[in-house]
């Protein structure tokens, strides 16, 4: 079982969250959440499409085997892959859904939707329906009362945007493949999208990627 990765990314695809990281001389494909994305250095290249030396990142992980292979999934945080396992318990949730999820909420956030029986916010999570939506509402309200007590604990209401006022996680989808057509590397759009609010609208999303890239 791989428990944690430490390397350099090595390649990075902003559209399907997926890295390269290279441990040792050996590359691993993990997919990763889009939080933890945000948090993970562009890979670097010179003209001659070599790469540069990087700062080394650690991602702890969690390996997925099926018949037919192994999946690889990293978190940034432990508290990220500590959710990810509660939620791949939920009957109906796999490793997919489980990452859309904790794509779309961080795992504060995801608590205190799932605190408020919030079944409308949890289902934006592409590939999430509303009667799993709720699964996750009923069969997590307990567990992440016990294995996050530092929750429950505090008030999260500032970290925590009810459905009605929260933008689609597919916004920031639909720049990324805005970008992609005009020509932009999926490692150019990754680093130009790092800062950009998620709330906002698309074309907003766009303008402010475009702004970054037209620096470089």
């Amino acid at each position: 079982m791989i428990e944690t990765l430490y390397g350099k990314i090595f390649e990075m695809d902003a559209a399907s969250c997926g890295i390269i990281i290279e441990c040792c001389g050996v590359g691993y494909r993990v997919t990763v959440t889009a939080n933890t994305l945000s948090k993970l250095p562009t890979p670097k290249f010179t003209p001659a499409g070599d790469p540069v030396e990087g700062a080394p990142v650690r991602l702890y992980t969690y390996m997925a085997v099926r018949e037919d292979g192994v999946d690889l999934y990293g978190f940034h945080t432990r508290e990220e892959l500590s959710m990810y396992r509660l939620l791949i318990s939920v009957s109906g949730i796999g490793p997919k859904a489980a990452m859309s999820i904790l794509s779309l909420f961080t795992p504060r956030s995801l608590a205190s939707a799932v605190a408020a029986n919030d079944v409308k916010s949890i289902s934006r999570a592409p590939g999430v329906g509303p009667k799993t939506a709720a699964r996750v509402a009923l069969e997590l309200k307990d567990k992440i009362a016990r294995n996050f007590p530092q929750f429950s604990s505090s008030d999260n209401s500032g970290d925590y945007i009810p459905a009605a006022a929260n933008a689609p996680v597919n916004n920031l989808n639909d720049a990324r493949e805005a970008l992609a057509v005009l020509g932009y590397s999926r490692s150019e759009i990754a680093a130009a999208m790092k800062d950009v609010d998620p709330a906002s609208p698309v074309e907003d999303i766009i303008k402010a990627a475009l702004g970054q890239l037209m620096k470089n």
